[in-house]
């Protein structure tokens, strides 16, 4: 951060707005091409208030895109390095399992996206991993590069790198407007920036961010119920730190998916969480009353009961989190149509946290105008009709 007795520099070769995981690694791809970057926050670091917070986040081979298959050697090759950069250990390798009914073409995706033949039955995984109970039919998909990533550290430590390439982080500054042109004047409730770039990466704030610019992005922010359930018999070998990360596919009573994460950030509390949540406004996503029905704990609870039988069935700890998601929970990876110097990331659907290191740097590339180094087709703005607004 700025010191506040530094006089305020104003001018800039790019500007981003929001500190998250994507926009921290955007800033930090055009550190690294030196840029003279300003990366815009407006809350105080660190804080929890948008998608990057927390401890943990799978990180995976398994895809049943193959867009994002491909990019995840990129992606692991880009997290080695920024632990190389800054002697921070940010993966744990637990491995992964898939579950899915036999012939689930997500799973099968999935399983040609790791170039696996082997599938497991439920004596198989129950013999590998103890603690999980397949139901009758079902199979399971092994990815043995997945594991844990290691959040708030990992934020940490991208924006510890993009200030050592003589990047700016200033938090606490919200973004009041944006004025395009050749110039781009960013106006802050603490002073007012311009450079000739500008790059939006605002998670579940980025809608309102581009209606100023007359964009009309189908983003939809979602409150997250992230809940921890506790192992009935505290240090089971079955269960905890030693379990696999596990992620469901084409389950009935799941139709959005569960997945979950071994005990890492609770000792002896399982991360299992359902992969979707309540429409909300990012403004107001903390004073959602307690007494609001939670539908999802129900379908975490009776997952549970039929395939953690190790777990308590009730969350022992409860926490949220903000998804913005687009309607094919594709991202949003694209130049505005009408300014081509503004660049948009967005709508990461709750799964871009992993992808972020090569999300950054196709940011980055699409605002220096290169050629970028993953094929865009599934990420453009255009997919959406009728986006185009009066400004």
């Amino acid at each position: 951060m700025s010191a506040p007795s530094q006089p305020q520099k104003c001018t800039y070769d790019v500007i981003v707005i929001g500190a998250g995981i994507q926009g921290s690694f955007t800033a930090y791809h055009l550190a690294q091409r030196h840029k003279d970057t300003l990366l815009l926050e407006q809350f105080l670091l660190p804080h929890s208030r948008g998608s990057s917070h927390g401890q943990s986040r799978i990180i995976r081979s398994a895809y049943p895109q193959e867009y994002y298959s491909r990019m995840m050697p990129d992606s692991f090759r880009l997290w080695q390095q920024l632990e190389a950069e800054t002697g921070t250990t940010l993966y744990r390798q637990t491995g992964l399992v898939v579950l899915g009914p036999p012939g689930e073409p997500e799973l099968e995706a999935c399983r040609r996206s790791l170039g696996v033949d082997e599938v497991l039955d439920a004596a198989a995984l129950a013999q590998r991993f103890p603690g999980f109970r397949l139901q009758a039919g079902q199979v399971a998909v092994l990815d043995n590069t997945a594991g844990v990533l290691f959040a708030d550290r990992a934020l940490r430590a991208v924006q510890e790198v993009f200030r050592r390439h003589g990047g700016t982080l200033r938090d606490g500054e919200k973004v009041l407007r944006i004025e395009p042109g050749a110039t781009v004047t960013v106006t802050t409730t603490a002073g007012v920036y311009k450079a000739p770039r500008l790059i939006i990466t605002a998670g579940a704030w980025t809608g309102a961010f581009v209606e100023q610019l007359g964009l009309r992005l189908p983003l939809q922010p979602l409150r997250i119920d992230v809940c921890y359930w506790r192992e009935k018999q505290p240090g089971s070998a079955s269960l905890g730190s030693v379990s696999p990360c596990f992620l469901t596919l084409g389950l009935s009573q799941a139709p959005h998916g569960i997945y979950g994460l071994p005990s890492i950030e609770y000792p002896g509390l399982m991360k299992v969480c359902h992969h979707h949540g309540s429409p909300t406004d990012p403004e107001k996503r903390d004073q959602a009353p307690s007494s609001a029905p939670r539908p999802d704990i129900a379908i975490l609870s009776s997952f549970i009961s039929s395939y953690l039988p190790g777990l308590e069935t009730q969350p022992a700890v409860m926490e949220t989190c903000l998804y913005t998601n687009t309607p094919d929970e594709d991202f949003i990876l694209d130049r505005h149509p009408k300014f081509s110097n503004i660049v948009i990331g967005a709508g990461f659907s709750g799964h871009g946290f992993k992808l972020a290191p090569v999300v950054g740097k196709l940011l980055c590339e699409l605002s220096l105008g290169e050629e970028p180094s993953h094929n865009m087709a599934h990420f453009a703005i255009t997919r959406f009709p009728g986006v185009l607004g009066a400004a």
